[in-house]
């Protein structure tokens, strides 16, 4: 088998490139979705509502061996893997697939060719607002260079495949296909092309990177990392900037360029005030919604979370009234790192250097709150996940760090650590950062105004913090003064310091010594 078809040892019936429409049409025909009455495509992904982490797999051969970072990903053997891959083309020569030749990548220069089978009408819609859609005469001379096979029909078996349970995520790197059984959640698509572009793109001097991005109107451009919950879509949709991406995006030789050509956004408690794009997207013919409840009178109900809390819509970038139409941007004169302190320690931005950036990029850093997930108890819990997005790193975390950090030095662009998490206390005691204060020194910073207020030294971190910005209560830059109880804070900083200190040690060996010396170290600030 080459990397490039998905022979089948039976002819099937395979519908290539069929329009949205027919997709639509026929998910519903089948029984597979259902209308709202909005006209957007009522999905449900059954027992699996997010990703299976768990069950991804990727060979291990002697191109991978000293390529893939095995500490964070599960090896499989190219013996079963071809057992898989044989078991898929027999599973797959009696039914029905639907093919979808796509683009990853706004930029032409490094696009990647993508293929993709589903078993499912409506997953072929997904991805087909996923991805980006070659024209009439792309088309006509597309040559695929990346296939993914979906089959959530299809059982695995652990004993025979080397998996873990019936469901499976199998990535062949040297080949170019990824075989997905077992699960109907969509996002297992999406994020298997983007695992392979974060194993390929580094190759071709293209960092990738988990964040949304935006453009001012003078062609301004800034990339916002963060995990889920830390504002990484909210803040990037500014109506007075283009929105380039919400999710993943290229940095290249000549600039960003997002990897996408549509949008993935959850939608529990989304409200027509707060996200109004958003809404208006999810509100239309064509979006497909996973997992949301309709109401009485068939209209979405965005706060019933009955089946999931992980409810989202995909949509085309266009039902976004100001996003780009090219994809693509100059260099970034921004880079902004999210995280939600639910401990109340960090302050709601921050200057960082050079060294400060890859170390809190490598870091990864937000804080998941009580009662969020089952399990927790009423303490918040750090969560570091590297390179905002461990699970979808093939490579080492200091590949992206260096490319991540020269690229900085290249450019001359400015880092910035926002806190859109709890001020006055910790989760329980305190109160969730004002957006209108974010959103006031998001927008210092992006136009450079805030270079030039006057800063001082936080004692945790080390990192400069603006003391003034007008029309922001100059209370709420200085965490500790926030806290009634000043030495309550001083425990509370020095314990987030240690598990900063304590999450970086099995980075300290591929870093330099500057990076090092950027981590955190508490000095007892003064009463």
């Amino acid at each position: 088998m080459s990397n490039d078809t998905f022979s089948l040892s039976v002819p099937s019936v395979v519908r290539h490139n069929r329009p949205l429409v027919e997709l639509i049409e026929e998910s519903s025909r089948r029984g597979e979705a259902h209308f709202a009455s909005t006209g957007a495509l009522i999905v449900e992904t059954g027992a699996h509502t997010g990703r299976s982490a768990q069950d991804k797999f990727t060979i291990r051969d002697e191109a991978t061996e000293g390529t893939v970072w095995w500490d964070n990903n599960k090896p499989i053997t190219r013996k079963q893997f071809d057992i898989l891959l044989e078991d898929f083309k027999a599973h797959a020569s009696s039914r029905e697939l639907f093919v979808q030749d796509l683009f990853a990548g706004a930029d032409r220069t490094h696009r990647l060719n993508t293929r993709i089978f589903t078993e499912l009408a409506w997953h072929a819609a997904f991805i087909r607002h996923l991805l980006r859609r070659p024209t009439a005469a792309e088309l006509a001379t597309f040559k695929p260079e990346f296939t993914v096979v979906n089959l959530p029909s299809f059982r695995a078996d652990p004993a025979r495949h080397g998996c873990r349970t019936e469901t499976v995520i199998a990535c062949d790197f040297t080949r170019r296909i990824v075989l997905i059984g077992g699960t109907s959640y969509a996002g297992e698509t999406k994020k298997s092309v983007f695992s392979f572009l974060n194993y390929l793109m580094p190759e071709r001097g293209v960092m990738p990177m988990h964040c949304s991005a935006n453009v001012a109107k003078d062609g301004d451009s800034a990339v916002f990392f963060g995990l889920s919950g830390t504002g990484k879509t909210t803040l990037s949709a500014d109506p007075t900037r283009i929105l380039l991406g919400d999710d993943e995006h290229g940095w290249s030789p000549e600039g960003i360029f997002n990897f996408e050509g549509g949008c993935y956004a959850k939608t529990i408690r989304l409200s027509q005030e707060a996200e109004p794009q958003i809404w208006a997207a999810s509100n239309r013919f064509g979006t497909v919604l996973e997992n949301v409840i309709l109401d009485a009178n068939g209209e979405p109900d965005f706060n019933d979370g009955r089946l999931t809390e992980n409810t989202r819509s995909a949509y085309p970038l266009e039902f976004i009234a100001n996003a780009s139409p090219t994809g693509t941007a100059g260099h970034p004169r921004n880079i902004v790192m999210l995280c939600a302190d639910a401990f109340g320690v960090m302050p709601p931005i921050a200057k960082l250097t050079p060294s400060q950036a890859m170390y809190h990029f490598l870091s990864g850093y937000t804080a998941k709150v009580a009662g969020t997930e089952k399990g927790m108890g009423n303490e918040p819990q750090a969560t570091f996940s590297t390179c905002f997005g461990a699970p979808f790193m093939p490579r080492h975390p200091s590949v992206y760090g260096n490319m991540l950090r020269e690229l900085i030095a290249k450019h001359n662009v400015d880092c910035w650590l926002v806190n859109t998490g709890w001020t006055g206390g910790k989760f329980g005691e305190g109160h969730r950062m004002p957006i209108k204060a974010t959103r006031a020194l998001l927008n210092a910073a992006l136009s450079g105004k805030l270079k030039g207020q006057p800063m001082r030294l936080d004692p945790a971190f080390g990192f400069e913090v603006p003391a003034a910005l007008e029309g922001v209560d100059p209370k709420i830059l200085d965490p500790r003064e926030t806290w009634a109880d000043k030495a309550a804070y001083d425990v509370q900083a020095r314990a987030l310091v240690k598990m900063f200190k304590d999450n970086f040690a099995k980075f300290e060996q591929h870093v330099d010594a500057d990076v090092k010396a950027a981590a955190p170290g508490f000095r007892a600030a003064a009463e």
